[in-house]
């Protein structure tokens, strides 16, 4: 039987496999790590023992002489590299990724060489054999908010925001909760480590790396390497995870420096020690939060002040104070971020930047609050919602919390529940439950599209995203069709090649959105001429988008994915053990592509909130400046014993103005987890925690001092 284009229509929103598993779980799906080249070459980096001070020299002479050994760049003879520009981000260079340009160490693990070799094993060796002299300085690791030398810094938002008159409000409050909330340095770690192979090609510098976005790392290495950018191809077909820290890295720019010296393909892979040096990740935070409110409970004052560190060479913020000014408004409203520079490696984006560990304090402020006022938790969210944005002042583009909270409760079976904290137990444990609010942006910015008729009736899509693991090829593979009206398995989709053209990175949440409008366009047009008649030619019909003018177009509104996270928590008082027995998740995420891969991005991120709330910290020595147990021994994250039964879902969040209805996913399940426990801890044992991770020893801890 024929199938008629309309009964081939609905692929999104309906489960689909990911079109590439199969060669993922059969290994035939290659890895930036994995491909082979002739004559492939690799490189093993040398990282600096101290946190401070010069190089005095480096002893290359043993390492050149052993076996197979083929190089050793260091500050003394490596190509030079331009660092006064602008990314394609928007963003100045990181100087970490200017690597052996001068003597300065401004951290431990700062790279001070890298060794080359026949293979990576004979590269190892000689790496370790290098002596490397120092002249070492004084060092200063130790974050605090009462460092000196901090200042008010933005990031990607205002540093500081404010109206009203705050001391007045707080003053003339019924209730005031004013408390300080900390969180720890944590770390990305995707299961695939950073990796990359660069080689010259005909004049052109080909690199096949593991990134979130290939267009930039491109435009990065054309830069710093001061070349025609288009004599700079990046491929990234397939990635093992990213989280925000798959960006411009040392190790890029050393391949391409060995390669060109060599003139043979370099592989350099970063060890999960390396990794905690080179790869970013989240910096500790200390945030202070006060809010003031009447007796029924609507907010008069609401101020949010967060402290971030960054390193000596770069500034990067973790916004934390951010989700206060998008969840709650009050007649006086302030929030600052403030950062100071330390001799640490630099800090980067990592899931939910800002909001993960900012929402943490908020909500559970918000929960403190609640206790004091005597109202539910989820009653004082919904008394204080806001008509437009607090800080921007713009009308919201839709705001469904309430409807996630009124799913949520109702699945979760929130109505039961004994407010009374400390009164429920089974055996020796005592039970709690909690709940916070979520909310990520959701933006888009402007990306390139190509979808191509072929003469064989099927149709290739080309955009230059990026699947960093999260189904983005397969959801890109349903837009598409729905938008050709074809059926799936007549769609092709091509991604992570430079050659593609721009598009937005995998970050900020906005890949999928931004991909899929800009695919929209292109097959909407493509379809179009189709219909005029006239049979495809052997070399196809193709047409080209930009989305440039029509995100310019949308109406500037308050954009958001929302999100209402509950948790149920069994504590041992006897052992100070938290056991996290269920989770749930209702979000309002726009319109769903792939229910089936959506759901795990939920999932894991909420699992990622759990091992937030309970296990990950990095904790720096500040005799060396560097960490106690640097790998996933001494870096505790969440295993399978540590996850209960996690259930995420969705209410319809439509956006009638919105051309593309998508929103990110990937970010909003970790935001508000973490507080949902340490909410469901609070009601478990009638003591707050305020500081991540809730460990045993400070249960205990907590529990006696209360």
């Amino acid at each position: 039987m024929t199938t008629t284009p309309t009964e081939r229509r609905g692929a999104v929103g309906t489960a689909h496999t990911r079109v590439e598993g199969r060669d993922k779980v059969t290994g035939a799906a290659r890895y930036a790590g994995e491909i082979p080249f002739a004559g492939l070459v690799h490189g093993w980096l040398a990282l600096s023992t101290v946190a401070r001070g010069r190089i005095r020299a480096i002893e290359t002479a043993d390492a050149l002489a052993r076996p197979g050994v083929l190089a050793v760049l260091t500050h003394e003879n490596a190509p030079r590299v331009e660092t006064d520009y602008t990314s394609l981000m928007g963003m100045t260079p990181d100087p970490t990724t200017a690597v052996f340009q001068h003597d300065r160490i401004p951290h431990l693990g700062w790279p001070v060489a890298l060794v080359v070799a026949e293979t990576s094993e004979q590269a190892r060796e000689a790496a370790e054999a290098l002596v490397v002299h120092y002249d070492q300085e004084p060092h200063d690791v130790t974050f605090t908010a009462e460092h000196p030398d901090a200042y008010d810094a933005g990031g990607f938002g205002p540093a500081v925001t404010g109206k009203g008159d705050l001391e007045a409000e707080l003053a003339a409050s019924a209730v005031v909760v004013d408390a300080e909330y900390t969180t720890p340095e944590e770390h990305h770690h995707p299961m695939e480590p950073h990796a990359v192979t660069a080689r010259w090609d005909g004049g052109r510098l080909d690199v096949v790396d593991a990134n979130q976005g290939t267009m930039w790392v491109a435009g990065e290495l054309a830069s710093l390497f001061s070349l025609d950018p288009a004599s700079v191809r990046v491929r990234s077909e397939h990635v093992g995870g990213g989280f925000g820290g798959k960006g411009v890295r040392a190790h890029q720019v050393a391949a391409v420096m060995a390669a060109t010296v060599l003139q043979r393909p370099v592989r350099v892979v970063m060890t999960r020690r390396q990794m905690f040096s080179l790869a970013g990740y989240r910096s500790p935070t200390t945030q202070r939060v006060r809010l003031g409110a009447d007796a029924d409970g609507r907010l008069r004052a609401l101020e949010h002040r967060s402290h971030s560190l960054t390193s000596t060479v770069h500034e990067f913020v973790e916004p934390a104070a951010g989700p206060a000014r998008v969840m709650y408004d009050a007649d006086a409203h302030h929030t600052v971020n403030r950062v100071v520079r330390l001799d640490v490696p630099t800090p980067t984006f990592m899931r939910a930047p800002g909001e993960a560990p900012g929402s943490f304090a908020l909500e559970s402020a918000l929960d403190e609050l609640a206790e004091k006022l005597g109202i539910d938790p989820i009653e004082l969210r919904a008394r204080n919602e806001p008509e437009r944005g607090p800080v921007s002042g713009l009308p919201f583009a839709g705001r469904n919390l309430r409807a996630c909270f009124r799913e949520g409760a109702r699945r979760f079976g929130w109505a039961d529940r004994d407010p009374r904290p400390g009164v429920r137990r089974d055996g020796r444990w005592l039970l709690g439950t909690g709940t916070a609010a979520a909310s990520f942006g959701a933006g888009a910015m402007p990306s390139t599209a190509a979808v191509t008729a072929e003469a064989d009736g099927t149709y290739t899509v080309r955009v230059n995203a990026a699947d960093i693991g999260t189904g983005a090829r397969t959801a890109l593979t349903l837009v598409a069709a729905d938008a050709l009206e074809v059926a799936v398995d007549r769609i092709r989709v091509r991604l992570g090649d430079s050659d593609l053209g721009p598009a937005m990175i995998a970050g900020g949440s906005m890949g999928t959105r931004s991909w899929s409008w800009a695919v929209t366009l292109a097959a909407g047009e493509l379809r179009e001429r189709l219909a005029l008649g006239g049979g495809v030619p052997p070399e196809g019909i193709t047409v080209r988008s930009d989305t440039t003018a029509a995100i310019g177009a949308l109406a500037q509104k308050e954009r958001h994915s929302y999100g209402a996270q509950f948790a149920e928590v069994a504590v041992d008082p006897a052992t100070g053990e938290v056991r996290v027995r269920r989770m749930l998740g209702i979000f309002a995420a726009g319109r769903i592509v792939n229910p089936l891969t959506a759901r795990s991005q939920f999932i894991g991120g909420m699992t990622w909130g759990l091992s937030m709330a309970l296990h990950e910290e990095a904790v720096r020595d500040r005799a060396s400046g560097g960490h106690y147990g640097a790998d996933l021994a001494g870096y505790h994250v969440a295993a399978h014993a540590d996850v209960p039964a996690v259930e995420a879902d969705w209410v319809d969040d439509h956006d009638p103005e919105d051309p593309v209805g998508i929103k990110g996913i990937g970010e909003i399940g970790i935001v508000g987890a973490a507080a949902a426990v340490a909410n469901a801890v609070w009601h478990a044992t009638g003591v707050r925690h305020r500081r991540l991770p809730i460990r045993p020893d400070r249960v205990l801890t907590a529990a006696r001092d209360a």
